[in-house]
């Protein structure tokens, strides 16, 4: 708010997580342009190789490789189901698939890889 008070610009409360300076809405660009600075910051050799779309991503995939349930996947990533997460990152969520794939085997006597060769 004091950087809004210094230009003489009025706050405006959007109540938005990350606004601009004075309150308001960032665009796309803008968000991409800070975060790659804020990668810049922690050391990241390659910043403008990311987004934040490609961070939501890797943090599925790491929670995913982790074997956290898609439920409490879906709910820290504010999903109202697993349907979306399911949909939206199913490459992704490789223990819930193999495990899923390995009990399928178990049940039918059949392994995966064995079919697959």
């Amino acid at each position: 708010m004091s950087e809004c008070a210094a230009v003489g610009t009025p706050w405006t409360d959007e109540r938005l997580v990350f606004p601009n300076a004075d309150g308001t809405l960032r665009s796309a660009i803008n968000v991409r342009r800070s975060f790659r600075a804020h990668l810049s910051k922690a050391g990241f050799t390659e910043p403008h190789g990311w987004t934040p779309r490609e961070m939501r991503t890797s943090f599925v995939s790491l929670l995913s490789d982790q074997g956290i349930p898609i439920t409490v996947i879906a709910r820290v990533v504010c999903h109202s189901g697993t349907n979306v997460t399911e949909k939206v990152y199913c490459k992704w969520l490789r223990p819930v698939i193999s495990e899923g794939a390995e009990a399928m085997g178990d049940i039918f006597g059949a392994s995966p890889a064995t079919e697959a060769g």
